[in-house]
């Protein structure tokens, strides 16, 4: 169809309309990369050459736009079937290192290594020092320090399920590197040599007396004086695939290494939910636990934007209306 007189002699009157509107719009997106805070937001980048990496990890990072030097560490090991961007956004740990000002580490299991994607926290070769995976988030630590210029006395780690038996190793590996750990639906370090298998400590534990217990975090790094690592721990009453009674043996056996009793000081209750405290003798909160009545295997969190909520539901990552990792930040001091 041919264009009619009247249809074209439209077209002169359009064009410094449509200029215009691209006018505002290169300026609209001038101003966005020029204006402080406007930047894009930061996201996860893998990072290679950390290390010898024994264990064969990937790591993964989140540094929050214009973090200062000096700032907190968190290290957040996901559980089986997961990877690190997903445990890392779903926990709410990198909304939380956006709200608080800190940096996260989030190694990352290879299928090569394990076919369920479980960190190895039951093989004698990744959970001793200086060895397979535990060296590998060791050196990922490290790493992380020296490129952020960040707070070394300020480092903790945390995980789910194999990330939190994990957690266990490194606490008890490597306690000079951490101030805190927080173990979700996981399991005390040795447990499964204690119990003879992975599958017995996990659905029924390891029979251990306190003082054995503790004796196998002392034997994962001889020598070591205080302090020791304190610890955070949660875990569903409901849980099938850990059993309740591994996070018991983990209050048993972080008491007996910090010097505490097993006796509760503090023993309330925090959204509704079963709350622990331990304290050692100079009144110091060595070991807090929460118990998550009716929640199955999982990470609790608390979706939504109030203060204290945090976390996106999915796989492992239950709405309980309670964040843990709010609540082991709040703990460490990060908020």
């Amino acid at each position: 169809m041919t264009p009619t007189r009247a249809a074209s002699s439209r077209i002169p009157v359009r064009i410094p309309v449509r200029v215009s509107v691209l006018a505002t719009l290169l300026v609209a997106l001038i101003a966005a990369f020029l204006t402080p805070g406007r930047a894009a937001a930061a996201s996860l980048q893998e990072v290679t050459g950390f290390g010898t990496n024994p264990g064969a990890l990937r790591m993964f990072r989140y540094v929050p736009d214009g973090l200062p030097a000096g700032r907190p560490v968190v290290v957040a090991l996901h559980g089986c079937t997961q990877n690190a961007a997903g445990y890392g956004t779903g926990s709410g740990w990198l909304q939380l290192a956006d709200r608080w000002g800190f940096s996260v580490v989030l190694p990352q299991q290879q299928s090569a290594n394990n076919a369920s994607s479980c960190f190895n926290w039951f093989q004698s070769g990744d959970i001793a020092r200086g060895q397979g995976e535990a060296a590998s988030v060791a050196q990922m630590v490290d790493r992380q320090i020296a490129d952020t210029a960040g707070d070394a006395s300020r480092v903790y780690v945390t995980g789910l399920s194999a990330g939190g038996g994990m957690t266990s190793v490194m606490m008890a590996a490597y306690p000079e590197k951490f101030a805190s750990g927080g173990i979700v639906a996981g399991l005390p370090y040795g447990c499964a040599q204690a119990a003879g298998s992975p599958y017995v400590c996990m659905y029924v534990g390891a029979t251990q007396t306190p003082k054995q217990w503790g004796d196998r975090v002392r034997a994962a790094r001889p020598g070591h004086g205080e302090p020791w690592p304190t610890l955070v721990a949660f875990q569903g009453t409901a849980d099938y695939t850990v059993k309740p009674v591994n996070m018991t043996d983990l209050m048993r056996q972080w008491t007996d290494v910090q010097g505490a009793d097993q006796s509760a000081d503090v023993s309330d209750t925090v959204a509704g939910y079963p709350h622990q405290v331990f304290r050692d003798a100079a009144g110091r909160a060595v070991v807090e636990t929460y118990g998550i009545t009716g929640m199955g295997h999982g990470q609790p969190v608390d979706p939504g934007t109030g203060s204290e909520q945090c976390g996106s539901a999915g796989a492992y990552v239950l709405d309980v209306n309670l964040c843990a990792a709010y609540r082991m930040g709040r703990a460490w001091g990060l908020g």
